[in-house]
């Protein structure tokens, strides 16, 4: 990872019931690539096909959002699947992204697990085979994860270009996992908070745990939720910070 540039991704597309959870179009002024929901956990075709042609336009590198077939939960909630099941949704979800891309003159370039999916395939072996046997039944194309889990060494075995990626805007544990989002100390909600993390990441390719553990992530790309309170603010804040430290905003693609 070079001090100079990073990626900045966010989670995009993801309207649900009709209501956008995020103003995409103000995220897609700042991003480099677009995390973009397939429907499973969130979204609906016009409300994708929106975003796609949005981030197309402003030329942000697009990638399929797979997850949990979990509306109801927004993909965040556990779920046992048998890993035949799991590897055909996460071929269908970016299949499912890539025409709706194709059809706005780009096309899916990288995927990223969602949710519980991401978590889960940090330490559950079965899943993450799962994950990556579906992705490479799409195409040998990069995953984005979270350093240090087994689907990085899974994923890495199989032939496939692991993006290692880290958060503006969560708490990590001293284990590098996410802190879980049941607790109240899971998300950094202030911009100086934000832009530390971020400022730290590119810099010197490291997060700080709750407990100031300080843990070596060499991420390419940093995730900024788009349904955070008050995330566009923020990220304008990270964007305005990382150009006058002279540290470019570009995807890894």
């Amino acid at each position: 990872m070079s001090a100079l540039r990073i990626d900045l991704n966010a989670d995009l597309g993801e309207t649900t019931a009709g209501n956008p959870v995020a103003d995409d179009a103000a995220m897609l002024e700042m991003v480099s690539s677009a995390n973009v929901a397939t429907g499973f956990h969130a979204g609906d075709a016009h409300s994708i096909a929106q975003t796609v042609r949005a981030a197309a336009e402003r030329g942000v590198v697009i990638g399929a959002h797979v997850g949990y077939n979990d509306i109801a939960g927004f993909g965040r909630r556990f779920i046992e699947y048998q890993p035949e099941e799991l590897a055909d949704e996460v071929t269908y979800q970016i299949g499912a992204l890539d025409a709706l891309a194709r059809a706005a003159g780009t096309k899916v370039a990288y995927v990223k697990p969602h949710g519980a999916m991401y978590n889960a395939i940090v330490h559950h072996e079965a899943q993450a085979k799962a994950v990556v046997d579906g992705v490479k039944a799409f195409g040998d194309i990069p995953l984005m994860l979270l350093p240090g889990g087994v689907a990085v060494d899974i994923a890495e075995k199989n032939g496939l270009t692991v993006i290692r990626e880290a958060f503006a805007d969560r708490n990590y544990n001293p284990d590098g996992t996410l802190v879980s989002r049941t607790l109240d100390y899971a998300v950094l909600e202030t911009p100086e908070e934000v832009t530390a993390r971020v400022l730290q990441v590119a810099e010197t390719g490291s997060v700080t745990a709750y407990d100031g553990t300080r843990l070596d992530v060499d991420a390419q790309s940093i995730c900024t939720h788009g349904d955070s309170q008050g995330a566009v603010d923020m990220l304008r804040n990270v964007v305005a910070t990382l150009k006058d430290k002279g540290i470019d905003v570009r995807s890894f693609i």
